[in-house]
């Protein structure tokens, strides 16, 4: 059963969100004090947080960047902050997910339900241990990492799949909507700027492995994994 952590000041609504994923067999906890945080998410040690931005002591951008140090679990955001720089604030610190509010609370599960099955259902398959290599680039799916040029990088889950994607299907233009699919499986429920943002920080980790500009923009048309400059 999938452990997830709400963590939100609004009373009313963080006991709704409780009541509907506990009757979709999730296990919940919920944060009612918000002076230790960091605490009950160790000792609770959630699948999935759903986290709100305006909070006592910290706001969540704070939580967001520190459970993304210890932990890839995916943090979906549940804010008023409309805006696009609030949303991409997030996403950079780590946020799988921004759903902003008010929101109607069948979207919030059916985007709980998309990320747990797309990012641990399909993980428990007995493919997880096999390796994708490619020009010398190796994907461990079990550590989620990236090496190239004996350096390593460490990957978010949304980071992984996308990479496992363009590995899997080099110099082939992936359109965004069959990205969004494979991310969220509903690229309706999907802000743009979600996949730029997470697009944006797998480019980011391949400059750090000396591997600038294997993806590239094709506009109006999506995204390829170019490997004409790899040997």
């Amino acid at each position: 059963m999938p452990k997830i952590m709400i963590i939100e000041d609004d009373i009313q609504l963080r006991n709704h969100m409780k009541e509907l994923l506990i009757k979709d067999r999730y296990e919940v906890y919920v944060v009612e004090s918000f002076q230790d945080v960091e605490e009950q998410f160790e000792q609770f040690a959630p699948d999935l947080v759903l986290l709100d931005i305006n909070l006592p002591y910290n706001d969540g951008n704070y939580y967001c960047r520190m459970f993304r140090k210890r932990s890839k679990i995916p943090i979906v955001i549940t804010s008023a902050r409309n805006s696009d720089s609030d949303q991409i604030l997030s996403m950079e610190l780590g946020a799988d997910e921004y759903i902003v509010k008010p929101f109607h609370i069948q979207v919030l599960l059916a985007k709980v339900n998309a990320l747990v099955r797309r990012l641990y259902g399909d993980y428990a398959g007995s493919g997880i241990t096999q390796n994708i290599t490619l020009y010398g680039i190796t994907l461990d799916n079990a550590g989620f990492k990236i090496t190239y040029m004996n350096r390593t990088e460490e990957l978010s889950k949304n980071e992984f799949k996308l990479i496992k994607m363009f590995l899997q299907q080099p110099n082939k233009v992936l359109s965004r909507e069959v990205l969004l699919e494979e991310l969220w499986d509903e690229s309706s429920f999907v802000d743009d700027n979600t996949l730029t943002v997470n697009v944006t920080r797998v480019k980011n980790k391949l400059a750090n492995l000396e591997l600038e500009d294997v993806i590239k923009t094709k506009r109006g048309a999506g995204y390829l994994f170019d490997t004409s400059s790899l040997g």
